[in-house]
């Protein structure tokens, strides 16, 4: 009778697969391997999501700093169409409203004052009789805001009188608090702007345009 020999080794170091013994188990192979993973995971997650965080936050940023401003300049422009108006106050409540949220920023204003709304970016009349759109070659035109030359915009730079319609315009310069990794260094540099259109308190007669006449060379 034949008896059955022993295994060549015992459990746990070795495995009996089919009723027979395997040989010893090795090293684990690296693929096989999970330490770590979650550290890795982190590793390539982390960057993109404190990256997405961070554009969220600027992005926050400029959409509340547009309401602002929009919010202060037409304030600014209500004040400044009294009869008191004081232009340089105005700007400077539109500065100490968006300051808060735009710190550093720089604002830069402009007023640009007409006649009526209809006049709002209008040439000043002029006979075209080339039909180029410029008053050139000894065409005639009406000197209507008074500034010795034929202009394409019949406004005039400043607060207007009583009755005008002027257009206030500001734009807010800044650099952003939030800035998104990797990104041109030229995002870091944010201009927004607002502009307000309204029409000056009927305080006094409204000065009408000039009727004086001129040739364009």
């Amino acid at each position: 009778m034949i008896r059955p020999q022993p295994p060549a080794c015992k459990p746990p170091a070795c495995k009996r697969t089919s009723g027979r013994a395997s040989l010893p188990a090795g090293p684990p192979r690296l693929a096989d391997d999970r330490r770590g993973i979650a550290t890795i995971e982190f590793a390539l997650v982390a960057p993109v999501f404190l990256g997405l965080i961070i554009a969220i936050f600027d992005i926050g940023q400029l959409a509340y700093g547009k309401a602002v401003l929009a919010g202060a300049v037409q304030n600014a422009a209500r004040s400044a169409a009294l009869e008191t108006a004081d232009t340089a106050r105005a700007d400077n409540m539109v500065r100490a409203a968006i300051a808060p949220v735009l710190p550093g920023v720089e604002i830069v204003s402009s007023r640009v004052s007409y006649f009526d709304f209809a006049d709002i970016g209008r040439a000043e009349r002029w006979n075209d009789a080339d039909g180029n759109g410029e008053c050139d070659n000894d065409e005639t035109y009406t000197d209507e805001n008074g500034s010795g030359e034929w202009e394409a915009d019949v406004g005039l730079t400043g607060n207007g009188g009583a009755g005008d319609v002027v257009v206030y315009s500001v734009d807010a310069r800044y650099e952003t608090v939030f800035h998104v990794p990797f990104a041109p260094e030229s995002w870091r540099e944010r201009t927004i702007s607002a502009t307000m259109v309204r029409k000056n308190q009927p305080f006094a007669d409204q000065r009408e345009y000039s009727s004086t006449s001129g040739v364009c060379s």
